[in-house]
């Protein structure tokens, strides 16, 4: 029996080629123990070099991969077996512990073959994120999480993964409107939080907004003195980001005050807007984990999708779906961005490290190009104060993109 460990077998930028070298030495069959993190359509690649190495090697090769939740990553286990044909002869389930057993002729290097079972991206996508949710908390300690629900797609997705990781008895949603918001806003996320049967709270922050303005006015005309500014010349931004910095306020209050509930905040922000910035540091953004962190906003729409179909039908309102995008921080106020075009931008620029000049050939307009990479960059800092997320690509925020703040660059 040969055996390798993970990176053994992902050698192909590596002189020493392991599994070569265990059968040149005599083994019979391999066994490749591993803790390889998931990403969306990894059970393919794996599959394909476990089929090339013993194709190659005339050898049966057993790869055993890890199950479990570990900070950002997920290991989602479906542990394969290849014959000495390369013809797969075990396969284990995905993202649960399985035990699978299988026959095989040593002589011959053959078993009987197996099928694999039918691929559905979103299903693969959702059940990461239910694992690496489920672990970060019971290996954490905490038991129960409170969502932020604006009634928007976002909040909407997260919640329900919430609920499916943790179990409805677990999950508190919260709905913060302010002058601003919408009716459907409050309603779509009341009615979610009943189809899902979990505790709802409404809290109106519009006092609490008043409040903050009436106590600021004095020191920041003191200030304005001081320096001979002029009111005109606020920005006028930070009028709407105090709206989401006190949303996140009071879900940490509530997750910091009943202590012996074990309340972790759960942020509902996407990849797409993490990447863009568009989002607000201490608001939005707090969160102890984020659920959709490494999900770019069209991934979310199809996610939702999945949900509705196939695990709470019908469950998230389906004017959630129908409405335009809005942080609803002003009046008349809706997302700034074509996501059918800047979401998969993104996505070459994150995932396959893709350059201005590569992207404008691909057909994305110049100015577009531009300003995404320049909105990507400037964000950097935000992205060095989020919340760690679930990781199901290649690349995500976080344990595998280290940028500097204050360096400049080139893409």
């Amino acid at each position: 029996m040969g055996v390798e460990i993970c990176e053994d077998l992902w050698d192909k930028n590596y002189d020493v080629k392991v599994t070569d070298l265990l059968k040149a030495r005599g083994a019979e069959i391999i066994v490749s123990i591993s803790a390889s993190p998931f990403y969306a359509g990894k059970r393919f690649e794996r599959l394909k070099l476990l089929k090339e190495k013993s194709s190659k090697n005339k050898i049966p090769i057993f790869y055993v991969n890890m199950v479990g939740g570990q900070d950002e990553l997920v290991f989602d286990g479906q542990s394969l077996a290849v014959d000495s044909h390369g013809s797969l002869i075990a396969i284990g389930k995905q993202f649960e512990e399985d035990l699978v057993i299988t026959d095989i002729d040593l002589k011959k290097g053959t078993a009987k073959k197996v099928v694999s079972p039918p691929y559905c991206r979103e299903e693969e996508m959702f059940n990461a994120l239910i694992l690496g949710i489920r672990d970060y908390f019971r290996k954490t300690g905490f038991k129960k999480a409170v969502v932020g629900m604006s009634g928007g797609i976002d909040s909407s997705l997260t919640t329900c993964i919430a609920v499916k990781a943790l179990g409805r008895e677990n999950v508190i949603g919260v709905s913060m409107p302010s002058k601003y918001s919408s009716e459907h806003s409050k309603t779509d996320a009341q009615k979610l939080a009943e189809n899902l049967g979990i505790c709802f709270v409404q809290i109106p922050i519009q006092s609490i907004v008043d409040a903050y303005h009436k106590t600021m006015e004095k020191p920041l005309e003191k200030i304005r003195e001081c320096f001979g500014l002029t009111k005109e010349k606020d920005d006028p931004v930070a009028d709407e980001n105090i709206q989401p910095r006190v949303r996140g306020n009071l879900l940490m209050d509530i997750s910091n005050r009943l202590k012996d509930l074990k309340i972790l905040v759960i942020n509902t922000g996407n990849k797409t807007e993490l990447a863009l910035g568009y989002c607000t540091l201490y608001g939005d953004m707090a969160g102890g984990i984020g659920a959709l962190g490494d999900v770019s906003k069209l991934e979310v729409y199809r996610l939702a999708k999945y949900v509705n179909e196939k695990v709470f039908k019908g469950c998230i309102p389906e004017n959630v779906f129908k409405k335009k995008p809005s942080p609803e921080l002003k009046e008349d106020q809706f997302d700034p961005f074509n996501f059918d075009i800047v979401s998969p931008l993104v996505d070459e620029i994150i995932e396959n490290r893709r350059n201005k000049q590569e992207l404008i050939k691909m057909g994305y307009q110049k100015e577009v190009v531009e300003d995404v990479l320049k909105r990507i960059r400037n964000a950097e800092y935000k992205r060095w104060q989020a919340a760690p997320c679930i990781k199901i690509t290649r690349k995500a925020f976080g344990i595998g993109w280290k940028m500097p703040i204050v360096n400049m660059y080139t893409q």
